[in-house]
């Protein structure tokens, strides 16, 4: 069914260290996203990029850039709770930080809608440190720590409704440290590695969790990080871990998103275009976003050859 199609952008790049997410965005729609995604027959709106907020958190040892993540995590969750009133959200990245606001924003309008939250997490990591467990300093590494309601994120805005654990499914991984092992094991989310879907294919991975949400009429975030992709074909992400999910795993992962109906908002994070090769990480990127929202085989343009 035709929807409405909200493309807001988030282009923030204080996640990590090395520059190049900001220019996300617009390398999404250079790439002809919203085209694709009206020519499916919904109603695009380009909402523009979202800004962050001003804050007065202090720096931190340890941690990269807190005053702004925080700044843009207040930006995101109100853009989010807002946008879901008005249709289907499609957040162009920007680091996987930004996905601190969007899925808190999302949380949020589910709770009022009495509605579970749930979350798919497509990545080669798990995303699951805390400002206290992070080697790195770097807060892209805390999205799912922090919607889960786990300790250490005082500066940060208070989360209206976190998701419980269990609502959680992570596909792809692949690079995962030692803390982040110990807290996930401890935890009820449910993570599926490479081997798990070398050996069991991914649709025996992803359709129960599809299953579980459609039996709990849930709401279903999907957060699609580049490098849940095999770096040889998408190379644009600076977070790169060889053995990721091919093309086709990838879309048909999009596709049965899309069977299912349930996808009520979407993240499209860390695709850095200093470090893409002729645009071809972001094409598929829209491709992939164009399987979740309808597009099948016969819908797809063949491209040519000149």
């Amino acid at each position: 069914m035709p929807q409405t199609l909200l493309l807001i952008g988030a282009p923030m790049d204080c996640g990590k260290r090395r520059a190049g997410c900001l220019m996300g965005p617009d390398a999404y729609r250079t790439a002809r996203l919203p085209k694709a995604l009206a020519d499916l027959g919904h109603t695009v709106r380009d909402m523009g990029n979202v800004q962050p907020d001003e804050t007065d958190v202090a720096d931190r040892d340890g941690l990269y850039a807190l005053p702004p993540t925080v700044g843009w995590t207040r930006a995101l969750a109100r853009a989010a709770r807002s946008a879901m009133a008005e249709g289907l959200p499609v957040f162009l990245g920007g680091d996987h930080a930004l996905s601190l606001g969007t899925v808190s924003g999302v949380a949020a309008h589910a709770a009022e809608k009495g509605q579970p939250q749930f979350v798919l997490w497509l990545d080669a990591h798990a995303d699951f440190n805390t400002p206290e467990t992070t080697l790195s300093g770097h807060l892209h590494g805390t999205p799912l720590a922090y919607v889960t309601g786990q300790a250490g994120f005082d500066d940060f805005p208070p989360l209206e409704a976190p998701i419980p654990q269990e609502n959680v499914c992570i596909i792809g991984l692949r690079s995962v440290d030692q803390a982040e092992v110990d807290a996930i094991e401890a935890s009820r989310v449910h993570r599926h590695d490479m081997r798990a879907l070398d050996e069991n294919g991914l649709a025996a991975l992803l359709g129960p969790f599809l299953d579980k949400v459609a039996q709990a009429g849930g709401a279903l975030h999907v957060s699609l990080d580049v490098d849940f992709l095999d770096p040889a074909v998408a190379p644009a992400v600076g977070t790169t871990v060889p053995g990721g999910a091919t093309v086709r795993e990838a879309h048909l992962a999009m596709e049965m998103i899309h069977d299912s109906g349930l996808m009520t908002s979407m993240d499209l994070v860390e695709l850095n275009p200093m470090l893409d090769e002729r645009g071809r990480t972001a094409q598929l990127m829209v491709d992939l976003c164009a399987s979740a929202l309808g597009r099948r085989v016969f819908d797809r343009p063949t491209p040519r050859i000149l």
